[in-house]
């Protein structure tokens, strides 16, 4: 595992892939809807965590709302023992029912985020996040000082070292950047499509650029076909975020991953390991974050390390059939 810079405003470096937790968080819903990943085993989640420890990740990304506080509760008891070697990431902003498992609405108020922060705290089974992103809840850039606010007084406080933005609005990101502790933007990025706004941002003002959706939600995983979809009870089937599952936009993007696949796979790399070094190639600010749930999927992920950045050629052959990725 090579290395990156968490941005240049902390002066740390993290492994230069981290590790997605929202599908360990299991199971919750959203407007009736599935907003997870299915049932999950939580003894090979923790096994998977310990084995990417093993193999140099020292970046994780979490958030309160996985699973409704589940994700963060297995991360923590899979770091016991390795908190000071590693990164955590984890989120705020969305309401969420423990006992249910639903999610409902958002708030970033300052008495929220600070009993948001303290649970937070309590399932991770330490005492200081080391990025607190915002999830969810920021209106626009005028509610952005009062959170800032908040967040600088956490910092504090000591129960956060930075912070961040998971809500990628570029204006929302520029006025969080103005505070003295914001460190990172969350956004979307892959070879398919991307935020690249954000990226650009992160870019010029020093930020980590912490990239969801490296893997287009599995689609670039080469598992999946429009006869072999996720699980009915899998939240890539429900949600109006993307729509890489969805019937006639699939086909689309499985045709373009089709073009490009001899490039991905340059070098014996798989599938998966072509995608990641895409991003890799495509700006050193970038910090890709794929989901796992097993072992094997850990192994696949971190082993893209061994390969590095796709060399600039094949960067260069991908711009020419794909141009730049399409706008998420």
């Amino acid at each position: 595992m090579f290395k990156r810079d968490l941005g240049t405003r902390t002066g740390e470096q993290v492994s230069a892939l981290g590790l997605g937790c929202w599908a360990i968080g299991g199971p919750v819903t959203m407007d009736g809807k599935p907003a997870g990943w299915g049932e999950v085993d939580d003894d090979e989640s923790i096994r998977a965590i310990r084995h990417a420890l093993e193999l140099g990740v020292t970046l994780f990304d979490t958030a309160d709302a996985y699973g409704c506080g589940h994700s963060e509760r297995v991360l923590g008891r899979a770091l016991a023992g390795r908190r000071d070697d590693v990164v955590i990431t984890t989120k705020v902003g969305n309401l969420f029912d423990e006992h249910t498992r639903t999610l409902s609405g958002s708030d970033v108020s300052p008495a929220y985020l600070r009993s948001a922060c303290d649970a937070s705290l309590r399932r991770l089974d330490t005492d200081r996040i080391d990025v607190y992103l915002i999830h969810n809840g920021i209106a626009g850039p005028d509610a952005v000082p009062a959170v800032v606010d908040v967040l600088e007084e956490l910092v504090a406080a000591g129960k956060v070292r930075w912070y961040g933005s998971s809500m990628s609005d570029p204006a929302i990101v520029r006025a969080m950047a103005e505070g003295p502790h914001m460190v990172a933007v969350q956004h979307e990025l892959n070879v398919l499509r991307g935020e690249l706004e954000a990226l650009s941002i992160a870019e010029e003002l020093g930020l980590a650029s912490l990239n969801r959706t490296p893997l287009a939600m599995g689609l670039l995983g080469g598992r999946y076909r429009p006869d072999a979809l996720p699980a009915p009870d899998d939240v890539r089937r429900n949600a109006p975020w993307w729509d890489f599952f969805d019937e006639g936009a699939m086909e689309r993007w499985l045709e373009r991953i089709t073009r490009v696949r001899a490039e991905l796979t340059t070098d014996g790399r798989s599938l998966v390991q072509g995608a990641l070094g895409w991003i890799w190639g495509h700006s050193p600010a970038t910090l890709p974050l794929p989901g796992f749930r097993t072992v094997a999927q850990v192994q696949e992920n971190v082993s893209a390390a061994r390969y590095g950045p796709l060399p600039a050629e094949c960067m260069e052959r991908i711009r020419a059939i794909l141009g730049a990725p399409l706008p998420a």
